[in-house]
């Protein structure tokens, strides 16, 4: 029996029907969410390089009070992104004051190690050169595209009766800034005061400066736990504090005889 021209009509309908479907998990859904969030991100990097060349527009004042919050309270640093969220329709920050001033840190810090050591005029560039692009932002772009990846693929709470989201690379990129500003305060400030001492070849100064670096590290396991803890749709957040075990595993072994602050500055000196 041949089909009547009814009976394709209604096949079609159910076919259209079939790949729109109205649930939040399917795939014209989640191609469209994915079009809607790669439309967005490019949004706000345009938004983000255009006020980094001007900085009349960078609220600077805003960025030093999250420094200070992010050596004493932390969590309260986080909480501002949720009225963030709200008023600009994205997690990450749009103003790059705060990657500004840090930058400039790590140049006067820069400084400050290339003429305690000597290294002259284009040896102070290399350092700066070095600190700023590899140890800040080189490092920075890895750390945020592993843990961008990891809460996309494994954390996403799915519901189907709220919209869904994902973390965003910049946002993941601001969690590192957040967690490396206070990283820089102890391992490039304060260990600067005490060089003389971190590398005298005893067992006390080797004890202080590892856990230097041990405290170092915790703190920016713990902000990094927080960054990605305050987003309300990721789940099981507290894998991102594992990493204090194996630092601690490290800690322990590197008191037997492996001095941190000492092959660090001979690394780089």
């Amino acid at each position: 029996m041949l089909p009547t021209s009814a009976g394709i009509a209604a096949g079609a309908r159910y076919s259209s029907s079939t790949t729109s479907s109205p649930f939040p998990g399917s795939p014209s859904r989640r191609s469209r969410r994915r079009h809607s969030h790669a439309s967005s991100s490019i949004g706000a990097f345009t938004t983000y390089f255009r006020r980094l060349s001007s900085f009349p527009q960078m609220d600077f004042e805003f960025a030093l009070w999250q420094m200070l919050y992010l050596c004493i309270s932390p969590r309260r640093v986080y909480r501002n992104i949720y009225y963030h969220k709200q008023t600009k329709n994205q997690w990450a920050r749009d103003d790059p004051a705060f990657v500004v001033i840090l930058s400039f840190f790590l140049m006067v810090a820069a400084v400050a190690y290339g003429v305690a050591y000597s290294q002259g005029f284009f040896g102070v560039l290399r350092l700066i050169a070095y600190m700023i692009f590899v140890d800040f932002v080189v490092v920075g772009l890895v750390v945020a595209t592993c843990t961008w990846a990891f809460g996309n693929r494994f954390l996403i709470q799915h519901s189907l009766h709220s919209t869904e989201q994902s973390v965003e690379w910049a946002y993941a990129f601001d969690v590192h800034c957040n967690s490396f500003f206070p990283t820089f305060l102890l391992t490039y400030v304060l260990q600067f005061f005490f060089i003389p001492i971190l590398t005298q070849d005893s067992w006390i100064c080797l004890f202080f400066g590892n856990t230097l670096y041990l405290v170092a590290g915790c703190y920016y396991v713990y902000i990094t736990f927080l960054g990605f803890s305050a987003l309300p749709f990721l789940k099981n957040t507290t894998i991102f504090l594992y990493p204090i075990v194996v630092l601690g595993i490290l800690y322990v072994i590197s008191l037997f005889g492996f001095n941190i602050s000492k092959t660090v500055l001979d690394i780089y000196f």
